[in-house]
């Protein structure tokens, strides 16, 4: 990279260098029929029902453009008022009201989206710290409840981390960089806001975005929220060893666009992705925050004193690619956070955040394995995910605004959850001891969807960073042994009868499956515990595990290790 600044001792340890930073390059073009039906259903004397939207808009920038065609917005019943109304961002806010609902409201919002993604070289000029900024922009450097920009922890972190820094490009990756490798996903979390996420290490897609808008905004960079929705229609990338598959799911999400003098707005998923957004991503709503963002989807309802109960709701997203276009390819860097970010490339200056490669685990002979004492509970994994959640149903908790007036917001909980039983295709999750484990169970995040047939799992050893070797089974499980219930649970593969031994290391958990099982295996965004490349797929027909996923399953690794 042109003007690419390092410091003198990175020079000294090229050979050492690691990193988890992807450029990506290419493009992806698609247009896409999108549909999204909500269903109201009152409760007792509902005396007035009301719902907002907001509509999409067109939007360009120099990585993401999104055109909205055919926008239509129906109901069945007619409602008894309808606003239409643009607030202070410039969001299009579609307000309306039933009197005396008597029976289920159904609202049906659909267009067609024709999404493009360009990723090529980007250049940026822009100095740090920013001068000039537009009067116009000045709200977006602002604090709020949920982006504690100016509590003394989150400008002293800043400060830390762009120590030296001359352009806001190197400002802006170094600040992801660190996002990405202190935070994990988890949903729900306790709270939403930025100072929760930076003490905790933690949240869904808001605290992503509000930790990352509170750094920023600390420094002088304006930035605003973004909410809106993605897709669940996956994308392969070309890489030198394989394709790797990028897979997210269909619903609300929350995202940032950093404000450049000389590019303008760019979006930045700051779980993943900087200066850009796949094209997986149907932009809706703009605000300081997601406390400000809560037009669309937005239910009202005033009920008669006393009664009980609340508005069953559903939502329901279709999204028909009637075009998909992608040629993308990735390039591994030897700089960048712990954890994958993925970003074009960039012509401007900047730092480059390196680290040397995490050593192996240390190695242990069969005969001092088999002469350990294995006494000492052990479980460990990708453990947080949320159980018995029925997506179809999820909703934020009904608030009292006034009296017998309540509301309810979208929430961003959503389905993660791939079909792992096909018949066609193999998947497999990696995961690290760190220390002598005698094996016993493993437990994976499931939802049984019915068919027939038995599931298994194979402990499989690693083969230069892909599963090799199968090494032992575990017992056998009925279908009908897995109860079919709300949501995702844990079940238990028992490997108690003959327990493996193993030593620290890599190792692989493969499903395996016989008959026809409808079975989908829960997964979190990014690599929460195991590495970038650490759940792997393959063709049934194929030996080589040649793709990657860039999610981590949520499994659990239970056992007895020494004292």
């Amino acid at each position: 990279m042109k003007r690419l600044t390092c410091m003198g001792t990175i020079f000294c340890l090229v050979g050492l260098l690691w990193g988890e930073n992807y450029l990506i390059n290419g493009g992806q073009e698609s247009t896409i029929l999108y549909s999204l039906n909500q269903r109201i259903e009152p409760v007792g004397d509902t005396q007035t029902l009301k719902l907002s939207f907001v509509i999409p808009v067109s939007f360009q920038s120099p990585t993401y453009n999104q055109r909205i065609d055919n926008f239509d917005l129906s109901f069945n019943p007619s409602p008894s008022e309808r606003k239409d109304e643009e607030d202070n961002r410039g969001n299009h806010i579609i307000r309306v009201e039933w009197k005396n609902p008597k029976q289920p409201v159904d609202a049906t919002m659909r267009f067609t989206a024709t999404n493009k993604t360009i990723l090529q070289t980007i250049q940026s000029q822009a100095p740090f710290p920013l001068t000039d900024i537009p009067r116009e922009l000045r709200d977006y450097l602002s604090k709020t409840d949920q982006v504690q920009s100016e509590d003394n922890r989150i400008e002293n972190k800043a400060k830390e981390l762009v120590q030296g820094v001359t352009t806001e490009f190197d400002a802006v990756q170094r600040i992801l960089t660190w996002i990405i490798d202190h935070m994990r996903y988890v949903t729900p979390p306790v709270q939403f806001d930025a100072l929760y996420a930076f003490e905790n290490g933690k949240g869904n897609c808001q605290n992503y975005s509000h930790l990352s808008a509170a750094l920023m905004r600390s420094l002088g960079i304006p930035v605003r929220i973004v909410n809106g929705v993605t897709l669940k229609q996956p994308y392969s990338v070309k890489m030198a060893d394989g394709d790797f598959t990028f897979q997210m799911g269909q619903g609300r999400h929350s995202w940032i666009e950093v404000y450049f003098p000389d590019l303008g707005w760019i979006p930045f998923d700051p779980q993943q992705t900087e200066l850009f957004v796949s094209n997986r991503f149907i932009r809706i709503e703009i605000g300081l925050d997601n406390e400000e963002t809560i037009n669309d989807g937005m239910v009202r309802w005033r009920q008669a004193k006393g009664v009980q109960g609340r508005p069953r709701f559903t939502e329901v997203i279709d999204a028909q690619f009637s075009r998909d276009d992608v040629q993308l390819a990735l390039a591994k860097q030897n700089y960048g956070p712990k954890n994958m970010l993925l970003s074009p490339k960039v012509d401007a200056t900047f730092q480059p955040v390196v680290y040397a490669p995490p050593p192996p685990p240390k190695e242990i002979d069969e005969d001092e394995l088999k002469n350990l004492r294995y006494t000492r509970r052990l479980t460990f994994g990708n453990v947080d995910f949320p159980r018995g959640v029925d997506f179809l149903f999820t909703r934020g908790p009904a608030e009292e605004e006034a009296e017998d007036e309540y509301a309810m917001r979208k929430n961003f909980m959503v389905e993660t959850a791939e079909y792992v039983t096909t018949g066609l295709t193999q998947y497999a999750q990696v995961f690290v001891l760190e220390e002598p484990l005698q094996l016993n169970r493993v437990g994976l995040a499931l939802h049984n969807f019915g068919g027939s047939g038995q599931v298994w799992i194979d402990l499989i050893e690693d083969d230069n960073g892909k599963p090799g070797r199968t090494l032992a089974a575990s017992d056998f499980i009925n279908l009908n042994q897995i109860p079919v219930q709300t949501g995702y649970d844990w079940v238990d593969f028992d490997f108690s009868n003959n327990p493996p031994i193993l030593s620290p290391g890599k190792y692989w958990i493969g499903l395996g499956f016989t008959g026809s099982p409808i079975i989908n295996w829960f997964y979190t965004y990014g690599k929460p515990v195991g590495p970038v490349d650490g759940t792997r797929y393959k063709s049934v027909y194929e030996e080589d595990w040649s793709g990657a996923l860039a999610f981590e399953f949520n499994y659990r690794i239970m056992g007895l290790t020494s004292e």
